[in-house]
């Protein structure tokens, strides 16, 4: 992982969001993300080894997972590898469960009708029905859960709901990341907006979501995005998994997505392709330091 230059707080003079990190107007700098940490064991194994061993800067914490507590433990082990919290309003499947953080009565909002967190065919429903007021008390139990377990995250980023999914809760997330010192990840056009005459560093180019891609083929995709990668702040939130049979039966089609991303995160020739390109990757931690400085700075 890359450290940046000299990070500065103010507008860029090109407008990139490279800049004010510190790099230089041609630079091509790359947040390579790996999420859904903590939903399983074989996820689990799979985001530690495409960092420690691959080309991943940084992963996302899912904490309201069956497999969250080990995710906490490993990064205790590995204090070094940089962490997001992956805000966590809804469940993928039916058959692999977890509820939210804290107490279910305070949120009934964000429950349907079984008490359980919606799966994302519904989230229509629950973006309609969700109190701010509930998604706040959420999200901090999220956060606080990881601070209480002595860790300390660089980002917050959401589960399933880009840029939040509504107005609200991106404002409440990015309140949040200013009273807790952390960066967000914002991808979509109206945010970055938002937040780009504040002198926040935001993604420059719109962002990929490795579940976007064909499996067929998908290497050679990844190769082909790399050389076209332009110059300026990109995202790409990537889903390694090990593809086990635990793997298998959680997620019956997901499980070819994130192996197939393993496979390309860890394989010895797309690090000589980084190499080869010049693309600087690096981690939240270059955001943090801005977003920390310039809302410690706001009155």
């Amino acid at each position: 992982m890359d450290e940046p230059a000299n990070v500065s707080g103010s507008v860029a003079p090109s407008g990139l969001s490279s800049e004010l990190l510190g790099y230089p107007a041609d630079a091509r700098v790359l947040i390579v993300n790996n999420d859904d940490f903590g939903m399983s064991h074989a996820i689990n194994a799979a985001v530690i080894a495409s960092i420690a061993d691959g080309i991943a800067a940084s992963c996302s914490l899912m904490v309201p997972c069956p497999g969250a507590p080990e995710a906490m433990g490993l990064l205790r082990r590995w204090p070094e590898i940089p962490f997001g919290i992956h805000l966590t309003l809804v469940c993928d499947t039916a058959h692999h469960r977890w509820g939210p953080v804290a107490a279910r009565e305070r949120l009934p909002s964000l429950l349907d009708g079984d008490g359980e967190l919606f799966t994302p065919p519904r989230i229509p429903e629950l973006l309609a029905r969700a109190r701010i007021e509930e998604v706040e008390t959420e999200f901090r139990a999220q956060i606080d859960t990881a601070a209480d377990a002595g860790l300390a995250p660089t980002h917050l980023d959401w589960h399933c709901l880009a840029d939040g999914g509504r107005d609200d809760i991106f404002d409440l997330t990015v309140a949040l990341a200013g009273e807790y010192g952390l960066a967000v990840r914002v991808w979509l056009e109206p945010g970055r907006r938002k937040l780009r005459p504040r002198g926040l560093p935001v993604t420059d180019h719109p962002f990929l979501d490795s579940f976007s891609l064909d499996i067929e083929g998908k290497r050679d995709r990844y190769a082909e995005l790399l050389r076209e990668l332009p110059a300026g702040l990109s995202e790409w939130a990537v889903h390694p998994g090990l593809g086990t049979a635990e793997a298998r039966a959680i997620e019956p089609d997901g499980w070819r997505v994130r192996r197939s991303d393993y496979a390309f995160l860890t394989a010895p020739e797309t690090r000589e392709l980084l190499r080869r390109e010049g693309i600087v990757v690096i981690d939240y931690r270059a955001l943090q330091q801005v977003w920390s400085r310039i809302g410690a700075a706001r009155p």
